[in-house]
């Protein structure tokens, strides 16, 4: 399957460590394509291990991952993993 994953990770304790192990896990399974973007095809065991390797480096009240998964790229099914963002905040 194609998969995006966005991250977004707080400063906040140890977030620039954890930060870290996240970049590093997402790029041995996907091509890094901007700042907290990564992008590639995974098998359905991929998707879960590499799940497995991030969760003790999410913290779910501080960061996001969003994950978008699709046979094909024009088709996306979007997934929130942690904390979600309140996109009314951005309404001036």
């Amino acid at each position: 399957m194609y998969v995006v994953l966005v991250y977004d990770v707080s400063k906040d304790e140890n977030g620039r460590k954890r930060w870290s192990h996240i970049f590093k896990i997402c790029k041995k399974y996907m091509s890094h394509i901007q700042n907290s973007v990564f992008e590639g095809e995974l098998s359905k065991v991929q998707l879960i291990k590499m799940q497995n390797e991030l969760k003790p480096y999410i913290n779910s009240e501080l960061d996001s991952v969003i994950l978008f998964k699709s046979r094909q790229q024009k088709w996306l099914d979007k997934e929130w993993w942690g904390k979600q963002a309140d996109v009314t905040s951005f309404i001036i």
